[in-house]
């Protein structure tokens, strides 16, 4: 059993080229089904956020698998050009860049925090549609686990480090405070929610929009108001700052919705969705000013660089233990297989010999399976003993010799 990923993020590719592979937490679901029918896929698992798009497998040995193929087929996708965009990482490199963006130590916001809940998340979406295996799974939740040690143990991050705090900080260094402004949040979702408190926590008057038909059962950050949805528009006027964070594969603000707007005084648009929620031309217009996700990123401080080494330590640690467990799935089959086969040459060159004895068949048959126990406890002993005197590496490397000798 092999781990294989292929993964897009902020760093390799703009938000609209993002957005042609981005799945939602509805869709995701089927998306893992039929991954995991694909012959020689026993495992698969997708993290979709509104950075990164990645295809976890555990990849059945020998099977020749397109990853990225895969992936265009679920999208209904022949042009095959965004290949260039996309990284493939395998084995022990897949599984370090798994650790180490746990911990938020690959997000475009510096050590932020809601990547360790959005890995948290996919796995427990792929045992809903069962489609991780125990690989994925084990390896899933060491790597949150590395992620919670990291940030409990070394100060990667000051603050609180996510995308509306940054894009709060960006405003700020250009003159626009929080405080006292209109501000409306499209979106009442986890991202929706956090710049919502983050906005009152500023200061600002907040409202966030919430459709109708969930408008009793929503909870919205306190000291918010919130209107229906259909009346964003209406209210919209007022605002200095729009921010919508919304799953939704249309646009909320269109060019034509402004058509007969009368704006008030210029306006910030902020969109944090992939795919995009507010059309792109509307930062055309002379009083209004958009920013996407990719407008607002995080430096990396001398500090964070040093502190990137103690991450690292914990990665080592988390990783040793997950290669040790899984090296100890996978052997333990195959030693079976070497000492049956060991135990069965073993038969074969005792067996003329027992013949030529004067002994009868019944004891002929309680030697050979005196000699059978024997040998199978000799082997065991010799393997497992070797085990413990050698590197890992190497005792796969034996293992595998021993295997080839009784192929």
């Amino acid at each position: 059993m092999s781990i294989s990923m292929i993964g897009i993020d902020h760093s390799m590719a703009p938000v609209d080229v993002r957005a042609r592979y981005a799945f939602t937490k509805k869709n995701a679901g089927q998306a893992m089904e039929e991954m995991k029918a694909r012959k020689g896929i026993s495992g698969c698992i997708l993290l979709s956020t509104c950075n990164r798009l990645e295809v976890w497998a555990s990849v059945e040995e020998g099977a020749d698998i397109s990853l990225f193929q895969a992936l265009c087929d679920l999208k209904g996708i022949t042009d095959y050009s965004d290949d260039k965009y996309f990284v493939k990482r395998e084995g022990k490199e897949a599984v370090e860049h798994l650790f180490y963006l746990t911990s938020g130590l690959r997000s475009q916001i510096f050590g932020e925090d809601q990547i360790l809940t959005q890995v948290k998340d996919a796995l427990s979406l792929a045992r809903e549609f069962f489609a991780s295996d125990s690989v994925l799974e084990v390896l899933f939740r060491m790597a949150v686990t590395a992620g919670k040690k990291i940030k409990t143990e070394v100060p990667v991050s000051h603050g609180n480090p996510s995308v509306i705090h940054q894009a709060v900080a960006f405003l700020r260094e250009r003159g626009m405070e929080m405080q006292g402004k209109t501000c409306m949040v499209i979106g009442n979702g986890e991202m929706g929610k956090v710049a919502a408190q983050t906005l009152r926590e500023e200061g600002a008057d907040v409202t966030v929009t919430v459709r109708q038909y969930r408008s009793g059962i929503v909870e919205i950050p306190f000291g918010c108001k919130r209107i229906n949805y259909a009346d964003r528009m209406d209210y919209l006027s007022k605002c200095d700052l729009v921010v919508s964070a919304t799953a939704s594969p249309n646009f909320t603000l269109r060019e034509e919705l402004f058509a007969d707007l009368k704006l008030e005084h210029p306006m910030v648009l902020i969109d944090l969705a992939v795919p995009r929620d507010i059309e792109p031309s509307l930062g055309e217009h002379e009083d209004l000013t958009l920013y996407d996700m990719d407008s607002f990123r995080s430096e990396i401080s001398e500090e964070q660089k040093g502190n990137l080494k103690d991450a690292g330590i914990i990665v080592e640690e988390q990783m040793e233990e997950f290669f040790q467990w899984l090296d100890g799935r996978d052997i333990i089959p195959k030693i079976q297989k070497i000492k049956e086969a060991a135990v069965k040459d073993i038969d074969l060159r005792i067996a003329k010999p027992l013949k030529g004895t004067s002994m009868e068949t019944e004891e002929q048959k309680n030697v050979e399976g005196f000699v059978n126990r024997a040998a199978s406890n000799v082997i065991n002993k010799m393997i497992f003993g070797m085990r413990d005197q050698v590197s890992p590496d190497v005792f796969v490397t034996i293992v595998s010799a021993l295997e080839k000798v009784y192929e």
